[in-house]
C-alpha cells in the first residue's frame, strides 16, 4: 500500500456515518448486511446513505453483490489489514517486544 491510498482510505472513514458503517459491515463478517440494514441503522434516507456507501466503495473498503433482489454490502478485510499493516509496518523500529500488546489486541478469540 502506498500513502495516496492510506490516504483515500483514511478519509473515506473519517466520517462517523462511514465509520459506524463500515465497523458495522466487519462486525457481520463474512454474511454482510443488505444495503437497506445499513440504511436502517444509519438512520440517514437511501440517498444520503448512497453517497456514504460510494465514497467507501472507492476506497476499497466495501464489496457489493447482488443476491436476489438485494445488495449485500461486506467489508473488503484485505484492504483493512493492508492498511493496518501500512500504518504498523515501521512499529518500534524494530523493537518486537513494543508491539506485542498490539498484536494480543487485535488477536481475534
Amino acid at each position: 500500500m502506498n500513502t495516496d491510498t492510506a490516504l483515500s482510505i483514511l478519509f473515506a472513514l473519517a466520517h462517523p456515518t462511514r465509520l459506524e458503517a463500515f465497523r458495522l459491515l466487519v462486525q457481520h463478517e463474512p454474511e454482510g448486511l443488505s444495503t437497506g440494514e445499513l440504511v436502517d441503522a444509519s438512520g440517514l434516507t437511501q440517498s444520503t446513505f448512497s453517497t456514504h456507501l460510494a465514497v467507501l466503495a472507492k476506497a476499497g473498503l466495501v464489496k457489493s453483490e447482488k443476491q436476489g433482489r438485494q445488495q449485500i454490502q461486506r467489508a473488503d478485510i484485505d484492504t483493512l489489514r493492508e492498511l493496518m499493516l501500512f500504518l504498523a509496518k515501521d512499529c518500534c523500529q524494530g523493537r518486537a517486544e513494543l508491539c506485542e500488546p498490539l498484536l494480543a489486541e487485535l488477536a481475534c478469540c
